[in-house]
Parts: structure tokens; C-alpha cells; sequence
């Protein structure tokens, strides 16, 4: 089976996105067959429009003879790839990541609104760019053949604004891996590494670390972004892992710790609280007291022991092979 995937990034470059495409494309070309990625960054260096015309023509041949195509996002590769598929007259999976829209408008207006409140409240305030951007994402999630969500948070957040009642809509969750080693951490560092994003929430984190009682009570941040092994090695050294997002629909960073048995704090905007209820310390991104209290609770050695126990005894998993077939039975199930 010929398959491409037309993805927005893919490594070297950093992303959830990125390690998704490569993986799924190492297991479909184990399996036998053959795979053609199809990167929309390589033109960012051109203007939004051109960049999208030319990555279309840029992905025209491949998708000739393609039996399956599936892109992982809902704009930047999105687009081109479902003009393309309709051209051909293929059909595509959109595997839906974060929420384009949302970040660019936190982004350039500093208005840190929820990502579950962004549809509802913010829609008027958008500029001509933005709401023309909202249009094309309907469209493109309207004209997929299957919308792919990781979570139902997602989803229900999506539906209306977007009109996607008449969609074929499935929901293939994120890989939960095998459990890797970790060392026990020398001292109380909280990794929040991460892409320096207003929705990220970062400005409030860093003010917590500096409060008085955090500060005394030995915690320090770690925001410094690396590529996902040498990330990975960082997790497994770390005292704990921190995210107090606006809105964090299946965050790889998360699932990472839980692979190290490491404790975290998680924003309570977030999907992934159905699996991980259990074992998680969820803060209010909009309180920052709730998130220093929350920290300090960690900083406890007994409240500490008890989460490394919780997470440890986590054992859910879900392989990037199942993944894949996954994919291949939507696929199947779209003819």
C-alpha cells in the first residue's frame, strides 16, 4: 500500500506533530509498505497563501497514486492536502493536533482565554486574517473523508463551532509507551520545557518559582526546549514535570513522565483527564495560587512518595503499531 502523509512539521524539527508522522511512518514502512512524507515547513519561508500553493504542487505527485492519505493538522498542510485529495479524488484522514486558531490568536492579542472558551466568546473579536483562517478550517474539517481526534475534550469543543455533525468522526488515542528507567532526582527541579507560547502560560509559572514560599521550599523551573531523546533523559533525572497551559488537549510531555514514573502537575484544560484522573495533580491555569499550592504540596516528601506510586502503578498502554492499524482499519472502513 502506497501511503503519504502530509504533516506541518517532522523531525529534526521539535513537536508533538513531528514525532507522531515519523513514527507512524517507521511502523507502516516495517509493515511493508511504502510511505511519503510530505513536509509543509520546508516553505515557511514564504508568505501564508504562496507557501500553501506551492506546497500543494509540491505534493501533487504523490498523492497520484496514493491508496492512503492522512494529514496531521487542520490549516497549514491541511488545506493543500484536501484540495489535493479532491482533485484526485482520494480520500483523506485528518488527523486533528492542537487548535491552530486559538494559539494565534493568544498569540498576537495576549488575551489568555481558555481554549474550551475560545468558540464561544472570542469569535467576533477576531481580525480579518483570523476569521478568514476559521472559514478555511471548516471547510477542511467539512471535506475530510474522517476527522481523527485524540481525545472527546477536543471534539466537543470543535463540533458546533465548525458545523461537523455530518462528519465520520473516530477516536484514536496517543501512545502510552513502555515504562523507561528514571533516577532518583537530586534535587527539586520541575520541568516545563516547552515552546515559548503565550498560551503556554509560561509568564505565570515563572512568577510562582520566584514567590518567597516556592522558593524556600528548595523548587526550581526548567524551561529549556530540547529534542525529544535528550528530553526524555532530562524527564527521567527530574524531580517533577509542570504544564499550566490555557488548554493542552493530549500533551506529550505528560505522557513522557508517566513513562518515567515521574510525578506531574497538569492543567486541568486538558483531555487527557478521563485516563489519567487517578494519578494526576491538576491546577487552574487561571489561579495562580492554586498552582503555588499545589507545588508546594508536591514539595512534600510524603505527598511525593504517595503520586511516584500512583504513576508507577499506571500501566495502560498504547503502541505506536496499534496506532497505525488503527489508522489503516478507518481507512479501510472510509471505501
Amino acid at each position: 500500500m502506497k501511503i503519504v502523509i502530509a504533516t506541518g512539521i517532522y523531525p529534526p524539527e521539535i513537536g508533538g506533530p513531528a514525532e507522531y508522522a515519523r513514527n507512524l511512518a517507521d511502523v507502516w514502512r516495517k509493515d511493508g509498505n511504502m510511505v511519503e512524507v510530505r513536509v509543509f515547513s520546508r516553505f515557511n519561508f514564504l508568505p501564508t497563501g504562496l507557501r500553501h500553493l506551492i506546497y500543494l504542487f509540491y505534493i501533487l505527485p504523490s498523492f497520484v497514486k496514493a491508496d492512503f492519505i492522512i494529514t496531521m493538522d487542520t490549516f497549514s498542510a491541511a488545506l493543500p492536502a484536501v484540495l489535493a485529495s479532491k482533485i484526485f479524488g482520494k480520500k483523506i484522514i485528518l488527523r486533528t493536533g492542537g487548535d491552530f486558531l486559538w494559539e494565534s490568536y493568544v498569540e498576537r492579542t495576549g488575551d489568555l482565554v481558555l481554549m474550551r472558551d475560545f468558540y464561544n466568546k472570542k469569535i467576533p473579536r477576531l481580525s480579518f486574517k483570523e476569521k478568514l483562517v476559521f472559514k478555511i478550517i471548516g471547510f477542511v474539517l467539512r471535506n475530510a473523508n474522517a476527522i481523527v481526534w485524540t481525545t472527546e475534550w477536543q471534539k466537543n469543543i470543535f463540533m458546533f463551532p465548525y458545523k461537523l455533525d455530518l462528519q465520520k468522526h473516530f477516536i484514536v488515542e496517543h501512545y502510552y509507551g513502555n515504562k523507561l528507567p528514571s533516577v532518583k532526582p537530586k534535587e527539586k527541579n520541575f520541568v516545563a520545557s516547552t515552546r515559548a507560547l503565550k498560551w503556554k502560560n509560561l509568564e505565570v509559572l515563572k512568577e510562582i518559582f520566584d514567590r518567597k514560599e516556592v522558593v524556600s521550599a528548595g523548587a526550581t523551573l526548567d524551561m529549556k526546549p530540547l529534542p525529544h531523546q535528550e528530553f526524555l533523559d532530562k524527564i527521567s533525572k527530574s524531580y517533577a514535570i509542570i504544564i499550566v497551559s490555557l488548554g493542552d488537549i493530549s500533551p506529550n510531555t505528560i505522557l513522557d513522565a508517566i513513562r518515567c514514573n515521574k510525578p506531574f502537575i497538569l492543567t486541568k484544560e486538558t483531555g487527557l483527564t478521563l485516563r489519567i484522573k487517578d494519578i494526576a495533580v491538576f491546577a487552574d491555569p487561571q489561579n495562580p495560587d492554586d498552582i503555588e499550592k499545589k507545588v508546594l504540596w508536591l514539595c512534600n516528601s510524603a505527598n511525593y512518595e504517595e503520586q511516584i506510586r500512583k504513576v508507577e502503578s499506571f500501566n495502560f498502554s498504547h503502541s505506536w503499531e496499534e496506532i497505525a492499524e488503527e489508522y489503516v482499519e478507518i481507512y479501510k472502513n472510509l471505501k
